[in-house]
């Protein structure tokens, strides 16, 4: 569907030349949902706007379904972004207009008619799930009905395309899950590939199928969500996987060297089954979960356990061995301090 191929994107600065984006080079397919993650200023949001060319490559082509839409000018460029919506940070809403309003601008935009208009607007507004404020203005809306409103308006000119600069970082908690279970919903019902970028891999967690990670410009990895989240490649990945599992425990449980302190990590089906228990039973040993979470990702079992384990050495070092080869990874995490 999009194909980014060697893109540089690069910025004259202060009597120097940035490189924002850094020979990139991947491709999107049709009806995905696509992440782009990374740290600030590593060059995402960059990326994502050469699709639409609100941001022309320096040097390179991007490709939509195998037309190279680099040098896209005039009439051209102009049917291209019809088929390309974007939704924004900060809504980026007409203040002095109602909700109806707001999506129709788009649809004049596109030179559609009256009629097509009164038409397509209660269909979009009922999709977002808005229809009971259709005549209310952005000021008496909560932040996530200004976003759904931005969704509205991106999706109702039905593009093939959807783009998501960093949709739900202005929101809180539960209001972001509701917008992405909304761009899930709209993925599924009308098939538009869509990309969200974002610095939160919670988000790439909970929608996307696969995900590029960047930084300083460039994709250190790209997969499959779930495979970047169990087996992540890269030390950067790491540290955003690591950060988003948050289980750290205090000195004094690290430091405590009479007791086994393990880090299991579960993935796959056999995140399900009852390894913990059968290991207590099989061997006689005191099995203590200090922190642990599994959860589902891509509808797949990933879980992560921190235990102690005590008991005779002997026993210790079976029951060790047996959870290495129930688990996906064991690992002894206080014999590093």
């Amino acid at each position: 569907m999009i194909k980014f191929q060697n893109v540089y994107v690069s910025f004259p600065a202060k009597g120097k030349n940035i490189e924002a984006v850094k020979n990139v080079s991947f491709d999107i397919k049709e009806g995905e949902i696509f992440g782009i993650v990374g740290t600030s200023g590593a060059g995402k949001s960059t990326l994502l706007r050469t699709i639409n060319l609100l941001q022309r490559p320096t040097q390179g082509g991007i490709f939509i379904k195998g037309k190279e839409i680099t040098n896209a000018k005039g009439e051209e460029l102009r049917k291209l972004r019809l088929e390309i919506g974007m939704i924004f940070q900060q809504f980026n809403l007409i203040h002095t207009k109602t909700v109806f309003d707001n999506v129709a601008f788009a649809l004049k935009a596109a030179g559609k008619s009256k009629e097509e208009i009164q038409k397509r607007v209660p269909e979009v507004l009922e999709l977002v799930g808005l229809s009971d404020k259709t005549f209310v203005y952005p000021s008496k809306l909560s932040g996530g009905q200004k976003q759904r409103v931005g969704i509205a308006r991106a999706i109702s000119n039905n593009p093939q395309i959807l783009l998501c600069d960093e949709p739900t970082s202005a929101l809180d908690l539960e209001t972001t899950n509701s917008i992405l279970d909304l761009l899930k919903e709209v993925n599924e019902k009308l098939g538009i590939t869509t990309i969200i970028i974002s610095h939160e891999m919670n988000v790439i967690k909970k929608i996307c199928d696969r995900v590029a990670v960047m930084s300083d410009g460039e994709v250190l990895e790209l997969d499959n969500v779930f495979n970047v989240f169990t087996t992540p490649k890269h030390e950067f990945t790491k540290s955003l996987v690591n950060h988003t599992i948050n289980l750290d425990l205090p000195s004094r449980l690290l430091h405590d060297k009479d007791k086994r302190i393990l880090k299991i990590v579960y993935s796959g089906d056999r995140a399900e089954e009852s390894v913990i228990s059968d290991t207590v039973k099989t061997f006689d040993v005191h099995l203590n979960i200090l922190h642990g979470k599994i959860e589902y990702i891509t509808n797949k079992p990933f879980g992560v356990l921190i235990v102690q384990l005590d008991g005779t050495a002997a026993n210790v070092i079976k029951a060790e061995n047996y959870l290495k080869e129930r688990t996906f990874k064991v690992e002894v995490i206080n014999d590093r301090i």
